[in-house]
């Protein structure tokens, strides 16, 4: 009867099972989230829409600027917190419909300046709420053609959440939920002003989502018919009139035996026989125009027009003075459907706003203003 003690085998046998044991420490590494068939299907992905979104900040800035392809890592909350600065531009754009996760970006206070004051038309800018209005709608622009892309790869209609932005001390920063953050960082280099970087979040769920719809999807897509063209399948002797099995199962005939199709058969061509036209009576011509007396058409009055640049309107607020192409006096614009059909002067009806006309727009200039 044992006294409860072990012997040495079993001592030796529990060591020899510990030895093998896995001990999940809780790091990235350790569990592996994310296989590197992923990580490479997302990089591809982004990478690929890289040049367009540069081209869209480009245009927004009026600057050349480069947005390079990401590098890709998983990240704690607390390890990306390290590596940020003290104070970022904050900006959540979250996807809602076709695919759902948090996805959001961070730019350092320094260079979203630079891209509001290019944006904006000014050298130097506060990052108050109209800059950092136009920050994110430079944001928006790059995660617009990732939406659109990621769209085409899953086979989904995606949308995401209108931009919500902050500027915030990177301990209030906003992080997408989960132990584990799946990272990427883009080189930035804005034309004339120091390199950066753009650091966008994906959570780990999302991206799961995305390089799994975007695998299935390609696993499930149709293959075009391989044909044999090697040296082996005779394609030089189906040049000259003796094609290869594979190519005369794929069209029917040999190539060169005159064959046009599956089967040679001679077309039925005949003339085409046309209706006699009958002169329509006065009336007919003339139509029912009692018919469309009761539609209902938009008439609206055009005081001016102006054009402006994004970056002035971006910099539009209370009080801001629009200067229009007409000058005081001058007769206003009545349109109907949009198109200029009259003009005339304001005049006060009581306590409304009217409109006497002084002048019917002649038949040619109604013309000229449809081509």
């Amino acid at each position: 009867m044992s006294d409860g003690s072990l012997s040495q085998d079993e001592i030796d046998a529990l060591l020899q099972e510990t030895d093998n044991l896995e001990i999940d420490t809780g790091s990235p590494s350790a569990g592996e989230p994310l296989a590197e068939e992923e990580k490479n299907q997302l990089l591809k992905l982004l990478g690929g829409i890289a040049s367009t979104q540069s081209s869209n900040l480009s245009i927004l800035t009026r600057k050349t600027v480069n947005l390079e392809k990401p590098s890709l890592e998983l990240k704690t909350r607390d390890e990306i917190q390290q590596e940020l600065q003290d104070e970022v531009v904050d900006v959540k754009i979250d996807f809602t419909d076709g695919l759902q996760g948090e996805h959001s970006y961070f730019l350092d206070v320094g260079t979203a300046g630079v891209i509001a004051g290019l944006m904006m038309g000014q050298t130097e800018v506060e990052l108050d709420d109209a800059a950092l209005s136009a920050v994110a709608e430079a944001l928006s622009q790059i995660s617009g053609s990732a939406t659109t892309e990621i769209g085409n790869q899953v086979g989904r209609l995606v949308k995401n959440t209108p931009a919500d932005f902050q500027k915030v001390s990177k301990d209030q920063a906003r992080f997408p939920q989960g132990e584990v953050v799946v990272k990427l960082e883009y080189p930035l280099i804005i034309e004339g002003e120091n390199p950066s970087k753009l650091v966008e979040l994906y959570s780990l769920s999302l991206v799961k989502e995305i390089t799994g719809l975007a695998s299935a999807g390609a696993a499930a897509a149709p293959q075009a018919p391989k044909v044999d063209v090697s040296a082996d399948a005779g394609l030089g002797e189906s040049v000259f009139g003796g094609a290869s099995p594979a190519i005369q199962q794929t069209f029917g005939q040999p190539i060169g035996s005159g064959a046009i199709g599956p089967t040679q058969a001679t077309p039925n061509v005949q003339p085409v026989q046309f209706a006699n036209l009958q002169t329509a009576g006065a009336a007919g011509e003339q139509g029912n125009i009692g018919l469309l007396m009761d539609v209902n058409m938009e008439m609206t009055v055009e005081l001016g027009r102006t054009r402006k640049l994004i970056r002035e309107i971006l910099g539009i607020g209370e009080g801001t003075i629009i200067e229009l192409d007409k000058l005081a006096g001058e007769p206003v614009d009545i349109l109907v459907n949009h198109k200029l059909i009259a003009k005339g002067e304001v005049v006060v009806i009581d306590e409304n706003f009217g409109v006497r006309v002084t002048e019917i727009v002649s038949p040619i200039e109604r013309m000229s203003d449809l081509t």
